[in-house]
């Protein structure tokens, strides 16, 4: 890919280079990168610095750019280019030279301690990759260097910049670790170093910030840079001073955040629970910060209290089983859970007066999952502390989950009331968890707290209030089975005393009679408690999305008892939709709750709701189809085919999906006749041959009529039957006079289904052959997909392959198609691995390879040395040594599949300049 350096160093830029990476040219590129208003010139300004930073000359202008006189912005780009070219191609730099690579960097860092910050950061970031990639052999005591060499008097810069130097040198190490690419080996041995190098830190950073004489900005970056070194694991007792001077740090406002993050880092180490003395040493340190929390919430200082919480919670969720284990501390950490209980309950009105109660949400997760994995003896004490505080929780965050005022709401942005919404669902999810730890003792203290509410007569309640108990019991009814509870029967008795003022209440009654739909359905005459305050809700738009659903929900699990009730559900439906009161996702809902319904119904008694149902929309189409076509009526047409294929996607009289319930539980109606699906598609055919003729061209209303018949034939599966000879021959006419992937689509539904039956075989056997013959024609020969830049189709297309080959013995016309053009096959395949696909597909081309050589051996060892004669092909990169080696691999390897795969990503990489450089490190 690029040529190799003979020489890092300022004096090594030798020969002319390829694409004139010269001083002069980088800075005009620069300048055209920055201050060119054309964003083309923009883009090949970048490409073109790209090259130049990975290029040769590079060593060369890198220097010079970090010429005094030279403006920050090219400074900069000469320290990057200095760091990708240590990062990437360390191998390149001949060991001689390492040291006064080293000395360079030193003396250029030392000159910016007092120039620009970004060029000191970028310089710092340089030389540590390089002592990273030097250490521990080429450089043993690199950081306690790194400490001397700036501690050294006779430097040019005051003290306070070299030591600001010191600390951002130190700080970007063990960042540029973290991100370094280095080979798993050297990783563990360069963190071995770095860990016996922390003794050179530490010491350091604790005199700095506990010497009084430091000013704000060295004691923020000794914070910064104890945060970078505690990531790599540093065992949590060698950081005790550290923490303790940052926990003392935090009284200080400009401090306040460093330290922050500093302790968070500390505490949240994964190794960090081992130390379990230290673990105990910080509980007060934590709950000395409570008066500090109070006051930042007295005076709405929500940065402070944020901070404070995240450290609580970085204690109480890192280290809870820990923590739990030491019994004979249980109160301290009874006092760290009240704290962090404090700090969900925080005053305020989640994100618009706080924003810290929602850290706190995984830490009650994590907390009692620890306690419910302990011993039987242990996990009883623990319960008996922690269930009032669970129960406690379970206030708080129902107090959390409260609607502002109606006229504070209003001021808030949508932004502010999507936050909201996720938050509550947030809640949701805990109190669903917490019912595992309370159980149904829950449910009881939910439907007293609603009881009291809704009949004291002593004052009025809040709406907010009463949504919020409603929205508890619907978080737990919509996951947990509640078939059992002794109170839900009271529940759905007082659903109709609710007051409802309110959209979000009832919005929130809506989803939790949905939530009982499993419940209705074993309590059937409870139904008609709930049922009208649902039907009324459909003529409210503003209910649309809890009104439509819920129905949904009470016609698919309580059908077989809605029977009596089907003329009103289907009379108010028809009303909303003739209104068009519903968005049109909406009237896709209400049309499958509409087929959950019918299907349940006679089958005389099912043709005849149909009939006033569709009719309508019959009669609209017709009118369409004589129009001339338009984008409204377009919009028209696309909707009532929706409304018909979601109306046959759950109307189904054969009751598939309740076998498996067994006899014993429902007296399943006997169907009669035709299928009623059926009878209204031989109906309406006609007349969907004619949309279709004026709208061939048009794929969403080809999409939109497959789909009708698409979702009836995943329904009804063998009830369709008497529609497959009419519709393989549309399809047919269809797809010969403009090819729709939906046509094929629906093509494939209906050979999956039908092709094995001796009598649908004729019409769908004449439609394959037709569909193939024309995608054929259009494509020219089938390698063709494997070309395309949509990963889905080559994935398919090699999938394809993959299927077929292993038929070319036993099927003869696929042995002599595999014979006549096997080789375009391979040809294509190689192109692929060549760099013409994605690496990501390289599996897929390599399990083609793979069939090849177990199926057609013969054939292949012959047509891939002959596709790889040609030089250049599939890479130019490839020399005729590289190309024999992966074709003798691949032919002797006809078992391991896992080993062709590795042999096809190692070829793809050498085809692209890839091998061994950096790029193959997440491959």
């Amino acid at each position: 890919m690029e040529r190799r350096e003979e020489q890092p160093g300022a004096a090594g830029a030798g020969a002319a280079p390829a694409l004139d990476f010269t001083v002069e040219n980088v800075e005009k590129a620069l300048h055209q990168l920055y201050y060119d208003p054309n964003i083309e010139n923009k883009n090949l300004a970048q490409k073109w610095l790209m090259q130049a930073q990975v290029s040769p000359q590079a060593w060369h202008f890198s220097w010079q750019l970090l010429q005094p006189d030279k403006v920050p912005e090219i400074q900069y780009f000469g320290a990057s280019a200095l760091h990708i070219k240590i990062s990437r191609y360390w191998s390149d730099i001949p060991t001689d030279q390492y040291e006064s690579l080293k000395a360079q960097l030193f003396t250029q860092i030392t000159h910016f301690a007092s120039g620009s910050k970004i060029v000191l950061t970028r310089l710092c970031v340089a030389l540590a990759s390089l002592a990273l990639s030097m250490m521990p052999d080429a450089w043993p005591c690199a950081v306690a260097d790194m400490v001397r060499l700036f501690q050294a008097e006779d430097s040019p810069v005051d003290g306070q910049g070299r030591c600001l130097a010191l600390l951002e040198l130190l700080t970007v190490l063990p960042e540029e670790f973290q991100t370094s690419r280095l080979p798993q080996y050297r990783k563990g041995l360069v963190r071995a170093s770095l860990a016996v190098e922390c003794g050179a830190v530490f010491p350091l950073l604790e005199q700095l910030l506990q010497q009084p004489s430091s000013p704000s900005c060295v004691r923020q970056k000794v914070l910064k840079c104890f945060s970078s070194w505690v990531q790599l694991e540093v065992p949590l007792q060698d950081c005790e001073a550290l923490i303790q001077a940052a926990f003392a740090a935090l009284q200080d406002s400009e401090l306040f955040d460093s330290s922050v993050e500093a302790i968070v880092n500390a505490i949240s180490q994964p190794d960090a629970q081992r130390y379990v003395n230290t673990l105990l040493k910080l509980i007060p340190l934590v709950l000395g910060l409570q008066d500090q929390l109070r006051q930042a919430v007295q005076n709405g200082d929500m940065e402070t209290s944020h901070g404070i919480c995240r450290i609580a919670v970085a204690l109480g969720e890192n280290h809870s089983r820990a923590l739990l284990d030491q019994v004979e501390h249980w109160q301290s950490f009874l006092a760290l859970v009240n704290m962090i209980m404090f700090c969900t309950g925080i005053p305020g009105h989640y994100p618009v007066n706080e924003t810290t109660s929602s850290l706190t949400l995984t830490f009650w997760y994590t907390l009692q999952d620890d306690i419910l994995s302990f011993e039987a003896e242990k996990q009883a004490v623990y319960q008996q502390v922690y269930r009032p505080v669970y129960f406690q929780l379970v206030d708080v965050l129902l107090h959390k989950a409260q609607f502002p005022s109606d006229e504070e709401y209003g001021f808030w942005s949508s932004d502010e009331k999507e936050q909201f919404r996720i938050y509550r669902v947030d809640i949701s999810d805990t109190l669903m968890y917490v019912y595992e730890m309370l159980g149904a003792e829950l449910l009881s203290n939910l439907y007293d707290k609603l009881g009291r509410l809704l009949t004291s007569s002593e004052e009025p309640y809040s709406w907010q209030h009463t949504e919020a108990l409603l929205y508890g019991f619907q978080s737990i009814a919509e996951t947990i089975d509640v078939n059992y509870s002794d109170v839900v029967p009271g529940l759905i008795g007082l659903i109709p005393r609710i007051s409802i003022s309110n959209v979000q209440l009832a919005d929130t009654v809506m989803f939790t009679i949905g939530a009982l739909s499993e419940w209705l359905a074993d309590h059937p005459v409870m139904i008609n408690s709930v049922l009208p305050l649902v039907l009324h809700a459909l003529g409210n738009p503003e209910l649309s999305v809890s009104s439509v659903s819920t129905l949904k929900k009470i016609c698919r699990e309580c059908k077989y008892d809605l029977p009596p009730y089907a003329a009103n559900i289907v009379a108010v439906s028809q009303d909303v939709l003739m209104k068009q009161i519903h968005k049109t996702s909406q009237c896709m809902w209400l049309m499958q709750a509409l087929g959950f319904l019918l299907s349940a119904l006679q089958v005389e008694e099912i043709l005849k709701n149909l009939h006033s149902l569709i009719s309508p929309y019959i009669q609209q189409l017709e009118k369409l189809a004589e129009e001339i076509p338009n984008p409204s009526n377009k919009l028209a047409i696309v909707h009532i085919l929706g409304l018909l294929s979601n109306l046959f996607t759950t109307l189904d009289v054969s009751h598939h999906e309740d076998e498996h319930e067994g006899p014993e539980l429902r007296k399943l109606p006997v169907p009669q006749g035709p299928n009623p699906v059926v009878v209204v598609l031989q109906q309406v055919f006609q007349l969907i041959q004619k949309v279709l003729s004026k709208w061939l061209n048009d794929a969403q209303v080809v999409e939109a009529v497959c789909a009708i018949f698409e979702k009836s034939v995943k329904t009804l599966l063998d009830d369709f039957a008497p529609m497959v000879p009419q519709l393989c021959e549309m399809l047919g006419r269809m797809y010969s006079t403009i090819p729709q992937a939906s046509a094929l689509d629906l093509t494939r539904q209906l050979v999956h289904i039908f092709a094995h039956e001796p009598a649908h075989f004729p019409p769908i056997e004449a439609l394959f052959l037709l569909v193939t013959s024309i995608t054929l024609t259009l494509f020219q020969q089938a390698v063709l997909a494997l070309k395309f830049p949509e990963a889905p189709t080559v994935k398919a297309s090699c999938g394809f392959f993959t299927e077929l080959l292993p038929r070319c013995g036993e099927v003869e016309p696929v042995g002599k198609v595999v014979q006549e053009d096997g080789r375009v096959l391979l040809v294509a395949v190689l192109e692929a691995i060549g760099g013409q696909a994605s690496r990501s597909l390289m599996d897929c081309f390599a399990d083609i390879l793979f069939a090849l050589n177990k199926h057609c051996f013969s054939l292949l060892s012959m047509w891939i040395k002959e596709a790889l004669q040609p030089p250049g092909f599939p890479s130019a990169r490839l020399s005729p040594e590289q190309k024999d080696t992966f074709s003798q691999q691949i032919l002797r390897e006809r078992v391991n599949k896992r080993r062709v795969k590795e042999m096809v990503k190692e070829f793809t990489l050498l085809c692209r300049g890839l091998h061994g450089t950096d790029y193959t490190a997440d491959y």
